[in-house]
């Protein structure tokens, strides 16, 4: 039998093939209920998949949107031949390298990847994160459960901002808003006693009642390893200098940028506006907005990647050649990789 072994401390060792293959698993075994946790990105997803994971009974794996991405809008399923080429170039995927069974069908193959890292843990209850596209996880497991995190939208528009995924406020705020609409879309589809909701905020202020409200949903309680998460990871224990950072770290223009395009919403999410006067944001204000995200998230990936790759990734993207492009992917999933090891 397998030893109980955390994901995160996985993902710290550096999870790799030899891992998973001493995972033992019934390739065509099917989860019926699995828990996503869904959300924005930088909504608090991994500080509560940590808290989680760190449960005795509780394993959460992150990053899943690998299992459903190549999905199209139509719901149709990837060719698998083009997914087991993408797989390679996903950073995802790469950190955890689930092995890939070629005699499976779609379907069966990512559930799969969810039984191994259910052996892997080896805890009776098991759940994974999705960012995007996570209204088609249904398409796999059209019973499954889902926790949805939600933060003030100018706290994870300021931290997309921080991360370089935008230049300004108006563009940072679309990760917001389309996470938000797309659970909308997917609450519609999910009877209530299959979808939970958690503020960001509660689980700072009232962390062991949040926490024992999500365990009871997955049936379990409250245990208090789940705080045992900050020894083994970069992550500090909850504190209130984590919410509403938004007041103090944004300019008023840039908190006026994002009321401006998600106002509506904000409210409709409980959360009161900041009261400074509505900016109307006119045509060519977009376009200049436009300019200016692009030019700030290349500076990031300049930064991050360096010029002749960052160049190049973009040369090979416009003009699809699609074998270098992967293997200029593959060059920057690595730094990815890198880097996420280094944070873990």
């Amino acid at each position: 039998m397998v030893n109980p072994l955390s994901a995160s401390t996985i993902a710290k060792q550096g999870c790799n093939a030899s891992l998973f293959s001493e995972a033992r698993t019934n390739p065509f075994e099917r989860i019926q209920q699995p828990v996503f946790l869904v959300g924005s990105e930088r909504s608090g997803i991994r500080l509560l998949r940590l808290m989680l994971d760190h449960h005795p009974n509780i394993g959460f794996w992150a990053g899943f949107e690998y299992a459903v991405e190549r999905i199209d809008s139509a719901g149709n399923y990837p060719e698998l031949v083009d997914y087991y080429r993408w797989l390679q170039t996903d950073s995802s995927f790469l950190m955890d390298r689930p092995s890939i069974d070629r005699r499976l069908n779609y379907p069966e193959l990512v559930n799969s990847f969810l039984c191994q890292f259910q052996a892997l843990t080896n805890k009776p209850t098991e759940g994974a994160t999705a960012h995007h596209p996570f209204d088609h996880l249904l398409k796999i497991w059209p019973d499954a459960r889902f926790i949805h995190i939600v933060r003030d939208g100018r706290d994870v528009t300021r931290s997309c901002m921080k991360m370089g995924w935008a230049g300004d406020g108006w563009h940072g705020a679309k990760h917001w808003l389309d996470a938000e609409r797309l659970w909308d879309r997917l609450k519609a589809k999910v009877p209530e006693h299959r979808r939970l909701e958690v503020r960001f905020e509660n689980l700072i202020y009232d962390n062991v009642g949040t926490l024992d409200k999500v365990c009871q949903f997955m049936g379990e309680r409250y245990h208090p390893d789940m705080m045992n998460y900050a020894h083994a990871t970069d992550y500090e224990l909850p504190n209130a200098s984590l919410v509403n950072q938004w007041h103090d770290k944004l300019s008023k223009r840039e908190i006026q940028l994002i009321e401006s395009r998600i106002a509506p919403l904000l409210v409709e999410r409980g959360y009161p506006l900041s009261g400074l006067p509505h900016l109307r944001v006119s045509k060519m204000g977009r376009l200049w907005l436009k300019i200016q995200n692009k030019l700030g998230i290349l500076s990031r990936k300049t930064g991050r990647y360096g010029l002749p790759l960052t160049s190049a990734d973009l040369i090979a993207r416009r003009l699809r050649l699609n074998g270098l492009s992967d293997r200029i992917r593959q060059k920057i999933n690595a730094i990815d990789i890198k880097t996420m090891e280094q944070s873990l």
